[in-house]
């Protein structure tokens, strides 16, 4: 297996893992301050990696192209299947209604900067309009638009990391309750939301195991240490007073840029951040948003072009842009319930799919040791992440 191969693997995971979701986490998390955050985002991270093995794990004991709605079905039956169409569905439209709002969001910040000011409502029906266009023109347009924009996304990141470091006011990372985690949890869970593509990345290694292994595990480690270092920036520069408030405002993620510009004085920090968001809700946009309009077409047998297209695009965005529209403030509300589908959809579906096709061959390749004792553990922590979002 070329490395080019296994580069072009993780990079799939890390575009998958790190979208507008990243902006969230420095907000979420700021109340359990930033040592307890870090051993969270740990957690989440092993808890979710475990559930992206077991996904390989089924998905290899059927026939290549199975994606994860054909996988429930083989493995629970109907009901499995059911379950499974609905939590994916849940999961994007929510997504996406998070990317729209931040994004409408942002396009509102920049307009603002130009001394344009527009109501709420317009700013995220033109940035949905905007984008969607390209969503309308195939995969083709949103390869090469998305190419060119994770290549500066993780250019500007690094520059941002290294900029900012020095206003770090250490005294500022201390503290913190770790009985507030529990409410960004979801959003976490959310973060490390990449097992959704395992199916396509076993097609593209074709059933390469190691390969997958060391893809899989490379892959999830660098959005861990991206998170990590996002928090130690933020959360050292600006205020915990100033997070909190950003935390149930409407506008997180333009007050966001107004905290750090304050803190800093530094317009070429203001500016690279005004652009690193941007560059974040935009590919974050465009992947939901491909993913939501393809599984529509072929959920609902519809053509992507022509009158049956437009139809489809209409189901793609008019739901998460109504919403927003009467929620424009949703957006950690939003990553907050993707959170509670990643966790049916991308843990405890996996476990019990790994229980049915551990009952079969003994030769099957097993990712997570200790039998159906791990799934079980992996299971209550499923359940038990599901319960304490209730609270």
């Amino acid at each position: 297996m070329s490395n080019s191969k296994i580069i072009g693997g993780v990079l799939l995971i890390v575009g998958t893992s790190i979208g507008g979701g990243m902006l969230a986490l420095p907000v979420a998390t700021s109340e359990a301050g930033m040592f307890n955050s870090i051993a969270f985002l740990i957690a989440c991270w092993l808890v979710m990696t475990v559930g992206a093995f077991l996904m390989l794990e089924v998905n290899l004991r059927l026939p290549a192209g199975s994606n994860i709605i054909s996988m429930a079905k083989s493995t629970l039956g109907v009901p499995g299947q059911i379950v499974a169409w609905i939590a994916y569905l849940v999961l994007l439209y929510s997504l996406l209604a998070a990317y729209i709002s931040g994004g409408s969001d942002v396009f509102n910040g920049l307009l603002h900067a130009a001394h344009i000011h527009l109501p709420v409502w317009i700013t995220s029906i033109l940035f949905t309009f905007s984008f969607s266009l390209i969503i309308y023109s195939g995969i083709r347009a949103v390869d090469y638009v998305n190419r060119g924009l994770m290549f500066g996304k993780l250019g500007v990141y690094l520059l941002l990391v290294f900029i900012i470091s020095p206003y770090i006011d250490l005294s500022k990372l201390s503290g913190g309750s770790i009985k507030t985690i529990t409410g960004s949890l979801m959003i976490l869970i959310t973060s490390f939301g990449f097992a959704s593509i395992v199916p396509s990345l076993r097609d593209y290694f074709q059933s390469d195991i190691p390969a997958l292994r060391r893809v899989i595990l490379i892959g999830s480690l660098i959005p861990l240490i991206c998170y990590i270092l996002w928090d130690a920036v933020i959360m050292g520069v600006v205020e915990r007073e100033k997070l909190l408030m950003l935390a149930t405002s409407e506008h997180a993620t333009s007050g966001l840029t107004n905290a750090l510009n304050i803190a800093t004085h530094n317009e070429w920090i203001t500016g690279f951040f005004g652009f690193f968001t941007s560059i974040c809700m935009i590919t974050a946009f465009l992947g939901v948003s491909l993913g939501l309009f393809d599984f529509l077409a072929d959920g609902l047998k519809l053509k992507k072009s022509g009158i049956q297209g437009k139809w489809t695009l209409a189901f793609t965005f008019v739901p998460p842009l109504a919403i927003v529209l009467f929620n424009p403030g949703i957006y950690l509300h939003a990553l907050s319930y993707a959170g509670v589908c990643c966790v049916i959809l991308l843990l405890l579906l996996p476990a019990a799919m790994a229980w049915h096709g551990r009952d079969g061959n003994k030769s099957d390749v097993i990712f997570i040791p200790g039998g159906k004792c791990s799934l079980i553990l992996v299971s209550i922590i499923a359940l038990g992440l599901l319960l304490l979002c209730m609270f």
